[in-house]
């Protein structure tokens, strides 16, 4: 292995947990989110040499991940999504512990959230510093913080409706 393949193993190694989860937050889906984390990393992987580390790689990462995402829901017919979504994760249910039907039902809320606002609380959950997100997403620390107390707030509502149903 020559010294870009054990680089670019270290930065997956480090990352690919996350960006995971960011895809998964987007789609509600687990197929379709390992393959945008493929996409990502293919993106990474071919672009490597040309990032100018202005921001730390994990930043970097996420806004390939992003991206990719993003273009993936503008390129997909998502109509359907909530009502498959649903079904996929009712259909799984009776296979999970309580713990695995409490993480799909808050996945399956944070696919409600705008997709600002996913973003946002899937790197919060994450665990990124708080000026981290404030870099990838485009606003000031403070506002950050502000939007996502705000966001907690929409998430718990949607969490609480749907542990109603």
């Amino acid at each position: 292995m020559d010294q870009k393949d054990l680089l670019f193993k270290q930065i997956f190694d480090e990352n690919s947990k996350k960006i995971f989860h960011l895809c998964y937050g987007y789609t509600g889906d687990a197929d379709a989110a390992n393959d945008l984390l493929q996409e990502t990393f293919l993106k990474v992987w071919q672009n490597l040499d040309k990032f100018r580390q202005k921001s730390l790689i994990s930043t970097w990462i996420y806004r390939i991940a992003v991206n990719t995402c993003l273009t993936y829901l503008r390129t997909e017919k998502r109509q359907a999504k909530d009502e498959l979504t649903d079904s996929i994760i009712e259909n799984k249910t009776e296979e999970f512990s309580e713990k695995n039907e409490q993480v799909a039902l808050l996945y399956t809320s944070i696919s409600k959230l705008e997709e600002n606002d996913r973003l946002i609380i899937t790197m919060v959950l994450d665990e990124l510093p708080y000026n981290e997100i404030a870099e990838i997403s485009g606003i000031s620390e403070g506002n950050l913080r502000v939007k996502i107390h705000r966001i907690k707030q929409k998430l718990t509502e949607l969490y609480n409706q749907h542990a109603r149903i």
